[in-house]
């Protein structure tokens, strides 16, 4: 049997990574990229489990045999069709009995695979201690009101070749009240860590990155103290456009994507009663349930901006101890060029090849 440390995981080319732990454990975090192919359902896990509890082991290992005999046929077949090329490596939680028993059946069937020593658990282990160690010293923070773009702007100059965190998108979230609208419902912790070191891994080699200015939790994941102290001491740049183009971008993401999605109205008021409870004006109050009710999304965010997100902003950039530097733009791809232009006055350079 051919073990594979977690070290020596990240030195393979393109691995294909099966997890055969089951689905709700594969959905609690996995790592990126993986497929699940589950050995045992939720159901069957949990009754393995409860017979280990109060039979003790000879007895759960009888049950789970019985529970994965007749599935090796479709179990070994179903892996081999995601095998087409590069190295293949299995994993269950902790390397144990799950991973070893599939990478044997494998071996019998002629298809040879690593197994994961440690299983997820080593690598979560791994990545959380890693990830502090790997986070370039500089920072460049995109700074600027509700709408002007900034995440349309890091797109622009990662394309660009420069080197980027995309923290949002790790999160499965836009950092507001109605962060997820079309996302689902958000990445968790394990899932966000995950994806962080995958970007982290990434732009490796870089004496700097370019991020937004988020707060620290966004959406359900926290970010890890030291990425947020480099932020902290970063350089800052921010972005500013006009209130119609902030609407306009706005309704460009929030909006026309979504608003013929049976969904969408129902998400979008459980979002404006989240912010009615902290608006106590009541004629903005009646403004914004008039413009929701009227499907008015362009005016209702005229008025979201003007009286809920834009003077909740500027208190903000005060935790940030670097110079401001601002960019006044006129749509995200403007603003892009005149911060390559500003990065090529700090010395930054792009990393990657330009990828239009």
């Amino acid at each position: 049997m051919k073990d594979l440390t977690v070290e020596e995981l990240f030195n393979l080319k393109e691995p294909k990574i099966i997890d055969i732990r089951s689905p709700i454990e594969f959905k609690e975090g996995a790592i990126p990229g993986a497929i699940n192919v589950p050995l045992f359902s939720d159901e069957e896990r949990q009754e393995v489990g409860t017979i280990y509890k109060h039979e003790g082991q000879a007895a759960a290992k009888w049950r789970a045999m019985e529970f994965v005999s007749p599935k090796i046929p479709m179990l070994l077949k179903t892996i081999k069709s995601h095998h087409t090329e590069g190295e293949l490596v299995i994993h269950c939680w902790r390397g144990g009995m799950r991973s070893k028993a599939v990478v044997t059946f494998l071996e019998f069937a002629g298809i040879y695979a690593w197994r994961l020593l440690g299983g997820y658990k080593a690598y979560r282990h791994h990545i959380l201690e890693k990830v502090p160690t790997i986070i370039p010293n500089q920072a460049v923070v995109l700074h600027g009101m509700t709408g002007v773009g900034k995440t349309e702007v890091l797109k622009v100059l990662e394309r660009k070749g420069y080197p980027i965190l995309d923290l949002e998108d790790m999160a499965g979230h836009r950092g507001s009240i109605f962060g997820t609208i079309g996302l689902g419902e958000g990445h968790n912790q394990k899932t966000f860590d995950s994806l962080l070191f995958k970007g982290l891994q990434k732009i490796q080699g870089s004496d700097y990155f370019l991020v937004e200015a988020e707060s620290k939790r966004i959406g359900k994941a926290v970010q890890p103290e030291k990425l947020m102290d480099v932020k902290f001491k970063g350089i800052n740049i921010y972005i500013h456009s006009s209130l119609e183009q902030r609407v306009t971008q706005l309704v460009s993401e929030y909006v026309m994507p979504y608003e013929r999605e049976p969904w969408y109205f129902e998400q979008i008021s459980l979002g404006i009663e989240k912010v009615l409870k902290r608006v106590k004006d009541i004629e903005i109050r009646k403004k914004l349930m008039e413009s929701l009710h009227e499907k008015n999304y362009r005016e209702m965010i005229m008025i979201l901006l003007e009286h809920y997100y834009d003077p909740r902003y500027d208190h903000a950039r005060q935790e940030y101890e670097g110079e401001f530097f601002d960019i006044f733009a006129e749509d995200p791809m403007d603003a892009a060029i005149q911060i390559a232009g500003k990065l090529n006055e700090f010395l930054f350079q792009p990393i990657l090849t330009e990828n239009k």
